[in-house]
This record gives C-alpha cells, sequence and structure tokens, in this order.
C-alpha cells in the first residue's frame, strides 16, 4: 500500500516513521557532508583510510538485507575489517563520528516541511507514533527535535536483524501495544520498508520524491488524516 488516499486512518492507532531520507532529506544532508569531509582530509592527507572505512562500512550494511547476527551492533563493524588489516575499534571510531555524531548539528535544516506538523496533529488525535530505522536513531531525533514513544533500530539487541525482515516493525508494534494492523508504517524505500512492512501485515506509505522546497508529503497526509478524525 503506497497511495494516502488507501489509508483507513479511523483504523489507525500508531504511526511509525524509518528515519534516514523519510523524517529528512539526504541529498542536503550529504553535500554538507562532502564538503566538511573535503575539507577535513584535504588538510590531513595521511588519514585518506577513513573515507574507504566509510565506504566500506556502507557498502557492507547495503549488501546484506535482512542480516540475523547474534550481536548484529558489532557484527556491523567487523564485517568492515578487511580480513583483520583494520581494527575493529578504528572503524567504530571513524564511523561514529562521521555518521552518527557530526551530522547532527545538521538535521534541524534538512527535515522535511511538514513533519514537525504532522507530528503534532498525531499527537492531537491521541495517535503514537513510533520509530523503526536500521541505524541509532535516538541523539538523529534529538537533533531534529523530534519525540516518538518508542524508538528502535535494527542494531537493537532485542531486534538484531536489518530491513527487510519485520522484526522491527513487529517489535515497535508489540511495544505500542498494538496488534501491527492498527499501525501505519512510512519509510522511503519499498524495496526495504515496504517489503518489511508488508511481511509484518502492516500498511505503509512511502515518502513521495520531491525536491526539498516544494515537499508537501506530511502537509497532505495532516490534512488528510485530519479531514478523516472530523467526519467521523
Amino acid at each position: 500500500m503506497s497511495l494516502q488516499s488507501d489509508i483507513q486512518w479511523h483504523k489507525i492507532k500508531a504511526v511509525i516513521f524509518d528515519v534516514d531520507g523519510t523524517l529528512y532529506t539526504q541529498s542536503k544532508l550529504r553535500r554538507r557532508m562532502l564538503y566538511d569531509l573535503l575539507m577535513h582530509y584535504a588538510l590531513r592527507p595521511w588519514q585518506l583510510q577513513e573515507l574507504r572505512i566509510l565506504q566500506r562500512f556502507r557498502v557492507e550494511r547495503e549488501k546484506r538485507p535482512g542480516a540475523d547476527e547474534p550481536d548484529l551492533e558489532n557484527a556491523q563493524y567487523a564485517w568492515c575489517t578487511d580480513n583483520g588489516r583494520v581494527p575493529v575499534e578504528k572503524i567504530k571510531q571513524v564511523v561514529n563520528r562521521w555518521m552518527f555524531q557530526h551530522p547532527n548539528q545538521y538535521l534541524l535544516s534538512c527535515v522535511y516541511p511538514g513533519t514537525q506538523s504532522f507530528f503534532d496533529a498525531l499527537r492531537r488525535q491521541g495517535i503514537k507514533i513510533g520509530i523503526y530505522s536500521d541505524y541509532k536513531a535516538h541523539d538523529k531525533l534529538a537533533a531534529m527535535g523530534l519525540t516518538a514513544d518508542v524508538v528502535v533500530s535494527s542494531t537493537d539487541p532485542e531486534i538484531n536483524r536489518l530491513k527487510p525482515a519485520p522484526d522491527g516493525l513487529l517489535y515497535v508494534a508489540e511495544k505500542l501495544g498494538l496488534a501491527p494492523s492498527e499501525c501505519l508504517f512510512i519509510g522511503d524505500r519499498p524495496e526495504l520498508d515496504g517489503i518489511c512492512a508488508e511481511r509484518a501485515g502492516m500498511p505503509y506509505l512511502i515518502v513521495d520524491k520531491q525536491p526539498f522546497d516544494r515537499f508537501d508529503f506530511y502537509r497532505k497526509l495532516e490534512d488528510q488524516a485530519t479531514t478523516s478524525f472530523v467526519t467521523v
């Protein structure tokens, strides 16, 4: 299900959001990060290996959809050691700095228009808010000024599985005390978020691909949801 008009709002008791590419635009953030990375490593060419570490981390994760590991949080770094030639602690240091810490200062300016208003509208209607991301999300949400009732990532010990496995979505629904059919999942990647929701038996929407300055996905969704509740 990927059309806003298909959503039966009177049956929805929670909306669960993906984060990257769903709550904020990645293209704008990536431009800012590219500039910072180039400036940093232009002055430190002896550290260029760190750029390869970042690339390897993304590639290794992307080629393991649905990965099931007993300790996924640490396994994702072990995948990038290049047969032990790069220490795991070095990989963690680089990834945490450039993927989980440094970008947060830019997130607020990259949040999609209408996101905060939609969150507020959901709360006014008594609809719970959940977060399910393949990556850690608590610090990102704080940087964007957004809050949720439940925040879960694939690397949490309760999950330990990447999308499109449905484990994370099912766990969020359980924590919210709801059936999957009572939740709506919003993501940006059909091949991951869409399939994840389908496997969980949960209705879902895929964020429209629109230029940032013309992005109205959440405004339209808020209007539709508000109208639905008024007419019920």
